[in-house]
């Protein structure tokens, strides 16, 4: 297509009302269409500051607007196809992990077969998932017969040395989920427009803070007393307080928007969630370590290489194969108390992370890597995993870095990075 065609059916295309009511998609759109006939291709932030209107200080690191929208109007483009133009020859699209406008030949009747194949695929679902639901109750039949020891040979996770500092005592284990602290955004008429979450509110003192800080917008912020956590919490935890359960000891679960220093103190801490929400636990997380935060939550950068692991997990499209990197540490944070993390930049990680503490080969594996030769070594280690998934699914993964940690004065090292000495 030349200039005028482009410009003639983005016109089409923006007058179908395919695009919706909001000048965003026009706005982002246009410009795309532009940036194809100049022959540019737009950064992430230009898309940002041109299409979308934002300042120049936007963050691409820790907004992800820009690929949101593209996300969406690439859904759009194909709803116009199908609705309005279901036999053309060619069509506009836009690339997976691209940010252009892309002409492809498109062949007629296309949209039929397409339907046709869904609703095939949608019956051969249909026939395995029943399957699996007859082979799980078979399984579970099994297991209520006979028990769960069927492979004795391998032994159970609770019994690994990595695990030790925690369950051979008497001291009590907190389960600390990750959760996200949400607040309500007012418009003019006192309507919640929409929920908000930035990484330095994590509580009802945060935000009140923050409306100190923000006098002007003060108003238009509501307190919801709501939180929540990602999907991957629930799967975690299931992995994991079996071989926290079998020390016969006190387990209590806690959020980490209700977690104290005295929680810190007197228990052993088992954290479960988003590199993102360690709040309280940051600080100690990092301080001694070869990893940091990166550019944003979804990069680490190793401090001694200064080799980045950056997740694409944020925004895959459906069956898009994608990276996430999970992070397991353990150490000791008061002469009464330990600290295991279980976390990840998104999903996948974290659920990978729990896989891997809930297996006593896997154990084994991280022992080898980190060089431990006693005991003691393996109570105070970090291992950072490089997770493949698709569909927010974990399917492989391998280690990319193991170090032990030296953490005797954690918390001297944490008071002084807060206090800038």
């Amino acid at each position: 297509m030349n200039a005028e065609q482009l410009l003639v059916l983005k016109q089409r295309i923006i007058d179908s009302g395919v695009l919706g009511r909001s000048r965003h998609y026009s706005k982002l759109f246009s410009y795309l269409i532009d940036c194809t006939i100049a022959g540019q291709s737009p950064r992430e932030i230009d898309l940002a500051v041109e299409g979308l209107g934002k300042g120049n200080d936007y963050d691409v690191g820790s907004d992800s607007s820009v690929r949101v929208y593209i996300h969406q109007l690439r859904k759009k483009l194909d709803i116009y196809y199908e609705e309005h133009e279901p036999e053309t020859r060619f069509r506009l699209s836009i690339p997976k992990g691209q940010y252009r406008i892309a002409v492809e030949p498109r062949t007629p009747g296309a949209t039929g077969a397409a339907e046709e194949a869904d609703r095939f695929s949608w019956n051969l679902n249909s026939t395995l998932m029943t399957v699996v639901a007859i082979l799980l109750l078979v399984n579970l039949a099994v297991m209520l017969q006979f028990g769960d020891g069927a492979d004795e040979q391998v032994p159970a996770a609770d019994v690994h040395p990595v695990w030790q500092a925690m369950l051979a005592d008497e001291q009590p284990i907190l389960v600390v989920m990750g959760d996200y602290y949400i607040f309500g955004e007012l418009n003019e008429n006192g309507n919640i427009v929409r929920m908000v979450r930035e990484f330095n509110v994590n509580s009802s003192r945060d935000l009140e803070d923050l409306r100190f800080n923000d006098l002007d917008r003060a108003e238009n912020y509501l307190d919801l007393d709501l939180s929540y956590m990602p999907e991957s919490s629930a799967f975690a935890l299931a992995k994991i307080v079996p071989v926290l359960e079998a020390s016969n000891k006190p387990v209590n679960i806690t959020m980490m928007s209700d977690l104290s220093l005295a929680d810190i103190r007197d228990n052993h801490i088992v954290y479960i969630g988003y590199i993102s929400a360690l709040d309280k636990l940051a600080d100690l997380a990092f301080t001694g370590s070869e990893l940091g935060v990166g550019r944003s939550y979804d990069e680490l950068v190793n401090k001694e290489t200064l080799e980045f692991y950056t997740s694409d997990a944020g925004l895959p499209e459906d069956g898009q194969r994608f990276r996430d990197y999970g992070l397991f540490a353990t150490f000791p944070a008061s002469a009464y108390s330990h600290v295991v993390l279980i976390s990840g930049m998104r999903d996948a990680g974290v659920m990978h992370t729990a896989q891997a503490l809930s297996n006593f080969e896997s154990m084994d594996e991280l022992a080898v890597r980190v060089g431990a030769t006693s005991v003691d070594a393996l109570q105070s280690f970090e291992a950072l995993y490089e997770v493949y998934g698709v569909d927010r699914m974990n399917f492989d993964a391998n280690i990319v870095h193991a170090a032990t940690l030296d953490k005797g004065d954690a918390w001297m090292q944490r008071n002084t990075v807060s206090s800038g000495q």
